[in-house]
């Protein structure tokens, strides 16, 4: 299961989000009965995480953060994702592609890094 956490500010679509998101969990070998986490924040709250988290004090772009052996309401945990939102939004348009495209580049990256 893929839940999606986001501000309606944000345009995203979740339906074509949690498809494409699941094609990139079957590509990697993830156990479809496993939970996943995307939420999008904003710089201010992505700063707050990497400061706390990673000891910087930069709205990054992705962070991951396993969840390993979590269990709730009977669902096996694998991570949560976080996406800062206007930082895939410059990203996109540094390297000219659409922030769809940015946007699941960053899962997938948040992905690996859960299963390392």
């Amino acid at each position: 299961m893929i839940n999606v956490i986001s501000s309606s500010r944000y345009r995203i679509n979740k339906k074509n989000l949690r498809s494409k998101t699941e094609e990139i969990l079957a590509k990697l070998d993830v156990a479809q009965e496993l939970t996943l986490n995307l939420a999008f924040v904003g710089r201010n709250k992505m700063r707050s995480l990497s400061e706390t988290y990673k000891k910087e004090n930069v709205a990054l772009p992705v962070l991951s953060f396993p969840y390993k052996g979590h269990v709730v309401d009977k669902a096996a945990l694998l991570g949560e994702i976080v996406i800062c939102y206007p930082q895939a939004v410059l990203l996109a348009a540094e390297r000219n592609r659409r922030v769809e495209e940015t946007v699941l580049t960053l899962i997938k990256h948040g992905v690996e890094n859960l299963l390392k």
